[in-house]
């Protein structure tokens, strides 16, 4: 005769996927094989369309680096020879696959510096700033997602939903300057804070008062990412919970006595973690690339900025490197994180 307790656990072992025991790992390469190619099939067209689509920006890259210098036109057209503008469009484009393809992203307009070198530069400061933001984004959205999926209409739930959609409404670029104004600038009664531009002070000390220095100029460019972003984690969280808590094996483990506590954290937790894995595999990709907006308004010397300073020119080989790296990561992440799913839920498997 099988006991209450007995009958729970196949149910929630074959919902969590521990008890799928067919072999897997042929399958699972075909898929990731499948997955691959058409990661591949989107890079291509990313190298398509980066280049003829920075091409309909206004703007000549040549007259607007002369601006201030008194350049004759001969001396222009010798600059824009220099530069290869001077060449078919056609040609610009196979010069252009030709160098990517070898690695190499060409040579900014502005900075006459490799590209490579330049993202070299900016990449460790957006992956700083963009990573602690994702990592307490992802922590306070799964955080109050969990308590608010189980406790569906509570004042918690309520309170932590509207919140997060109040935010995740606001442009980013005006909650970024509504911080900057109140907790930089000071406004009223309240003092400026908080550095308002930079990773760091123009007399920063060493040691751990440079750490400390640096992490202040974080808060505020946090603050606007995680305003911003939390919001899916949290949706998305509650959202699957809601699903897992109807599910039998739930209504079972509870009959037998099990305390809510451990019903969640045990049993509903780990079923509903699946989609939100996804969703942070994703946004590593776009931790990569940076919030254009973010770094922007608060001058954070990363890739955002150096994207954002491109356009403005346009340095074509610049914003050709900068979005490419972006959108690659992007496609890679979410690559990574079809064949993760795959392997995490025998549903998908099955499909």
């Amino acid at each position: 005769m099988t006991t209450p307790l007995e009958a729970v656990e196949p149910a929630v072992a074959q919902t969590a996927g521990s008890g799928d025991e067919r072999p897997i790992h042929r399958g699972t390469l075909r898929y990731a094989l499948s997955k691959a190619g058409g990661a591949l099939l989107s890079i291509a067209m990313v190298i398509v369309g980066t280049f003829f689509v920075f091409r309909l920006l206004p703007g000549d890259p040549v007259r607007t680096l002369a601006q201030g210098r008194n350049m004759t036109p001969e001396q222009l057209d010798l600059e824009r020879h220099r530069l290869g503008l001077d060449k078919p469009l056609i040609e610009q484009f196979f010069d252009f696959v030709g160098r990517t393809l070898r690695l190499d992203l060409g040579t900014s307009y502005e900075f006459k510096r490799p590209v490579l070198d330049l993202i070299g530069e900016r990449l460790p400061a957006t992956l700083l700033l963009a990573g602690v933001g994702l990592v307490i984004a992802v922590s306070l959205g799964l955080w109050q997602g969990t308590r608010a999926g189980w406790r569906p209409g509570s004042r918690f739930d309520r309170f932590s939903t509207g919140v997060s959609l109040v935010l995740w409404s606001v442009p980013t670029f005006w909650l970024g300057l509504l911080l900057l104004m109140v907790f930089a600038a000071g406004i009223g009664p309240i003092p400026g804070i908080f550095p308002t531009r930079g990773i760091e002070s123009v007399d920063a000390p060493d040691g751990f008062a440079y750490i400390l220095d640096v992490g202040m100029h974080m808060v505020l460019p946090c603050l606007t990412l995680v305003g911003v972003v939390y919001a899916q984690y949290l949706l998305v969280m509650r959202s699957s919970l809601l699903e897992e808590v109807s599910q039998d094996y739930v209504t079972v483990a509870r009959a037998k006595g099990l305390r809510d506590d451990e019903v969640r954290s045990r049993h509903a937790i780990p079923n509903a973690l699946l989609p939100t894995v996804t969703l942070v595999f994703m946004r590593i990709g776009f931790v990569v690339g940076g919030a254009v907006t973010v770094e922007a308004i608060y001058s954070w010397p990363g890739l955002g900025q150096l994207f954002y300073r491109a356009i403005k020119v346009p340095d074509f080989a610049l914003m050709q490197g900068t979005f490419m790296l972006i959108t690659v990561s992007v496609i890679l992440m979410n690559t990574l994180a079809d064949v993760v799913y795959h392997v995490l839920d025998p549903r998908v498997r099955s499909a």
